[in-house]
């Protein structure tokens, strides 16, 4: 009997089989309709503004319109921060999104003049990833400018601090005024970071770069000393070890601190002083 009916369960099995299928393609289809169309959250303009408007909290809102609508020049509710206070340069009409582009003249045509204290000059110099510690350094930090070169006199190479607790105005185009979140990733890169410093300390940078190579240090934001006497790093001293073992001393009776994860711990040197 199971032999008659062979064919209709074949036919059934079949009939299933072409259902699943069908069902499946048509979740895929809706699923390929409705991609991009998912709601997201923006920042568009509460009312007609006009070029030149400073941007506050009340002629914003934040509304939700499809993903694929949402680009990285759009605005998105947690970079607001960055905006409140800007002027548009551009006109805008009541439910506009927000770009970056919107604000792109005061991005970039900011004084850096309006930074550069009275005495002090703005002088950039030349970086690479390596010689700015692999562009971790951001405008208002603090660091020190070595400067390896070689010895006219022995022709040795040697490593000096040329400057300490120098200021840091820009990197690249990038000053403190900068509203960094609607950069791309590669806006962000620089080759070259602008100091605050004396002229005569423009002079020694200005020399300094064309004799040899130039590296900047990373200090943390409340260590402004400066040591008055520094010594100068030489292949003789590196490879007797003459002036490693007198820091690694300093080293020793200073505290260190330790991150493991996101945690930060004290710990005294190995003389347990």
């Amino acid at each position: 009997m199971l032999k008659g009916r062979t064919p209709l369960i074949l036919a059934v099995v079949l009939a299933a089989m072409a259902g699943l299928l069908a069902y499946v393609s048509l979740v895929s289809s809706e699923k390929a309709v409705r991609a991009g169309w998912e709601l997201v959250p923006a920042v568009v303009a509460n009312e007609d503004l006009d070029a030149g408007t400073e941007i506050d909290v009340d002629n914003i809102a934040v509304r939700k319109v499809p993903e694929d609508f949402v680009t990285k020049s759009v605005i998105r509710p947690e970079n607001v921060q960055h905006i409140l206070g800007q002027r548009l340069a551009v006109t805008i009409k009541r439910g506009d999104l927000l770009l970056w582009s919107h604000f792109q003249e005061s991005r970039e045509f900011e004084r850096l003049s309006t930074l550069v204290q009275p005495k002090y000059r703005a002088i950039s110099i030349r970086v690479s990833e390596e010689s700015s510690v692999s562009q971790w350094i951001r405008p208002n930090d603090h660091v020190d400018i070595l400067g390896t070169f070689r010895d006219p006199q022995n022709n040795e190479m040697m490593t000096v601090t040329l400057l300490q607790n120098v200021i840091v105005l820009a990197t690249g185009k990038i000053a403190p005024t900068t509203a960094t979140a609607g950069l791309m990733t590669g806006e962000k890169k620089y080759p070259s970071i602008t100091l605050l410093v004396l002229p005569e300390e423009a002079e020694i940078l200005t020399l300094a770069q064309d004799m040899g190579n130039i590296y900047a240090t990373l200090r943390n934001p409340d260590d402004i000393s400066v040591q008055r006497e520094r010594g100068k790093a030489t292949i003789k001293t590196l490879l007797t070890g003459e002036r490693l073992n007198t820091l690694g001393r300093i080293r020793q009776k200073d505290q260190v601190i330790i991150i493991r994860g996101t945690q930060a711990k004290r710990a005294r040197g190995a003389t347990g002083e």
